[in-house]
């Protein structure tokens, strides 16, 4: 029999949070659901706690978690509500959680993220910033505190299910692995006339439903860039064994290529309730509510190397990946924080869309980094890379 797992969701009121949801609400048998959190969305939150019934549910500041608590009691509830970050750490390192999954968008899931693996949780990673921004501290709290990773992005997620099973084995079997990437909704465009891109044009992926951040992120490939730095780490490869390729139909999640030249692929719709569901689960299969592959119907699969149809000059942003990893310590931080202002100015419309990557190199030159030890030493090269970058976007941003 299997046993129930309870379950706390970190930005439960985004897409991946969402979507965790509704493949949670499917196995009452296998998922409970302990505790929820959301940044601003107070009547999503609510609606998630009448139907979930969490234990606890925070929210991220005061003034939203006076309002969320108000409507709790007055919908006769009996959830807890809870504020700030420390509170994320405490629903995430809960002694009664079982499994966490990392949702929140941002360096602002660092700290829950550090806590739950240092709990030795069961550590669903949908935040791309605990790798990317943590690096080693957080890899280091995830062996001291026993925790099981399990990563939840597509591509990750078809890596590990392509991978051996045991670690051990990977450095000796495996020559590279493959990142597969859309290419957004820019892959054809005139690198020229990037500088024109709207919010709206950017926000507009053509396979996968996400938030604008993200959305903004693939359309530049920064997505990709930051998931070459969050393989890294999660696979032990070194910069050069990381490849990435263009797949326009997001059917090849992402691939492993053998010593022996073999790839193992693992394939799906684009559905992130496909990874979630595995994520959940793991080791076992369940039902994730994705539509099945139809090969019969499906389109014909192409893959363009980055070298091709210039996508180089199209997407300058994904080479500063092998960059940073092969640069000073802490550099992936900063590459991180400068992007998120530079993502915020664009959707803001202070800044072009071509200007994002700007913004990027000039925090990356104009920050003297460090080997971070600590948490707080990670979220003080945050702060200053987003006075740099947003110093830049001031500077030099569009009217």
């Amino acid at each position: 029999m299997t046993l129930l797992q309870h379950i706390t969701v970190l930005g439960s009121t985004g897409s991946i949070g969402k979507n965790t949801l509704d493949v949670v609400v499917r196995h009452p048998e296998r998922f409970s659901v302990f505790a929820l959190s959301a940044a601003t969305q107070v009547d999503a939150l609510l609606a998630q706690c009448a139907q979930f019934k969490p234990t606890y549910a925070v929210m991220a500041s005061p003034p939203h978690s006076q309002q969320l608590a108000e409507k709790i009691k007055a919908n006769g509830l009996s959830t807890q509500v809870l504020s700030g970050g420390d509170a994320l750490e405490v629903i995430a390192s809960h002694a009664k959680v079982d499994a966490v999954m990392a949702a929140i968008v941002g360096a602002a899931g660092l700290g829950p993220c550090l806590a739950a693996a240092r709990a030795g949780k069961r550590l669903l990673l949908a935040n791309k910033e605990a790798l990317v921004v943590g690096g080693e501290v957080f890899m280091a709290a995830v062996r001291e505190g026993g925790a099981r990773l399990l990563p939840i992005d597509s591509e990750h997620s078809a890596i590990f299910q392509s991978l051996p099973e045991d670690p051990a084995c990977w450095a000796a079997r495996v020559e590279k692995i493959i990142l597969t990437a859309s290419g957004g909704p820019f892959r054809a465009r005139e690198p020229a006339s990037l500088r024109e891109v709207t919010p709206e044009q950017a926000c507009a992926h053509p396979n996968w439903v996400m938030g604008a951040k993200i959305s903004v992120d693939s359309a530049t490939m920064m997505n990709k860039a930051l998931e070459v730095i969050e393989a890294h780490h999660l696979f032990g490869m070194r910069p050069e064994q990381i490849e990435v390729v263009i797949h326009p139909q997001s059917i090849v999640h992402s691939m492993v290529q053998y010593r022996d030249t073999s790839v193992v692929a693992q394939l799906g719709t684009p559905d992130m309730r496909g990874p979630i569901a595995y994520g959940l689960a793991w080791p076992d299969r369940v039902t994730s509510g994705a539509a099945a592959l139809d090969f019969t119907r499906m389109p014909a699969m192409t893959f363009e190397s980055l070298d091709s149809n210039g996508h180089r000059e199209r997407f300058p942003g994904l080479q500063l990946a092998w960059d940073t990893l092969n640069g000073a310590p802490g550099s992936c931080a900063v590459l991180n924080a400068a992007n998120e202002v530079g993502v915020q100015a664009f959707l803001g419309r202070r800044i072009r869309f071509d200007q994002i990557h700007a913004v990027n190199q000039a925090t990356l030159a104009g920050v003297v980094t460090h080997a971070p030890a600590t948490l707080a030493d990670l979220l003080a090269l945050d702060a200053e890379a987003r006075s740099t970058a947003e110093q830049f976007v001031r500077q030099h941003g569009q009217p």
